[in-house]
């Protein structure tokens, strides 16, 4: 009997741990949300975009620190989060950008198309260039009326110095192992050919951009070749040419959500 009583013993102690370890992570999500910026009960995933678009986060707090800059690496794992949390039924991203680099911004712009949560970007200060091809990843766009909107362009502009070294005696030696290796270095001049290898890309990624933005918002290419001057507009504006749908911010987005999934928005930051 006493090795019977032992094993029952075990094995009760063995299920009770298995159960613990079932009820942990089921309610991971759960608490991971009782937090300071995630209060019990949320289930609105706030998603911050803010300063420049790079794809990699700078590990150097101090560099953080004075550098306002959204890693595409950080923030796609953070879509993926909220897509994953069970607690979680929809995602706004708050964009304040002014752009950066296309691949961290497409990368970031497909994430959101591939959410299957809702996704509502809201355009606080500024949606441009990069910033805005993020938005127009999301199901539906909020801009304020004197947001700035759009910059549908590309650039590769950069300080020349080369004048200015030859006033002071500056002389560039070229040492490269061939003629565009050292294409963009602004202490020389760029030749004639290395100014239209930078115009290919840049025509290139500008027609991607164009292609992207058509397709997200359902517009005639005609349309959005017509606006895809690098201007900004202010959202009220962009509202009317199509860039952006509503008029609001945060709080209109809730309510938006509100309405679409019959729920009372609880928003975690992430």
């Amino acid at each position: 009997m006493k090795p019977k009583i032992k094993t029952t013993f075990k094995t009760l102690f063995l299920i009770s741990i298995v159960l613990t370890m079932i009820m942990f992570w089921f309610n991971q999500g759960k608490l991971y949300l009782e937090s300071e910026n995630c209060p019990a009960g949320s289930n609105i995933a706030l998603i911050k975009i803010h300063g420049e678009i790079v794809t990699y986060s700078i590990e150097s707090s101090y560099l953080e620190e004075e550098l306002d800059l959204a890693s595409s690496e950080e923030i796609i794992a953070d879509i993926y989060e909220a897509e994953e949390d069970v607690n979680i039924e929809a995602i706004i991203v708050e964009i304040d950008s002014p752009g950066g680099s296309p691949v961290a911004s497409e990368e970031i712009m497909d994430a959101l198309k591939r959410a299957i949560k809702p996704t509502v970007a809201v355009i606080r200060g500024q949606g441009a260039s990069g910033g805005y091809l993020i938005t127009s990843g999301a199901d539906i766009i909020f801009a304020s009326k004197m947001s700035d909107v759009g910059g549908i362009g590309v650039t590769m502009s950069y300080l020349d110095y080369s004048q200015q070294n030859e006033y002071e005696g500056i002389i560039f030696q070229q040492l490269s192992s061939g003629k565009f290796k050292d294409m963009g270095n602004p202490d020389k001049e760029l030749t004639a050919e290395e100014r239209e290898l930078c115009m290919r890309d840049v025509r290139k990624t500008h027609k991607i951009f164009i292609e992207h933005i058509t397709i997200n918002r359902n517009l005639d290419i005609e349309i959005v070749e017509a606006l895809a001057d690098g201007s900004t507009m202010l959202g009220q504006d962009a509202k009317e040419k199509g860039l952006v749908d509503e008029i609001g911010g945060v709080y209109d987005a809730e309510e938006w959500l509100r309405n679409k999934l019959d729920i009372e928005p609880e928003v975690c930051v992430y």
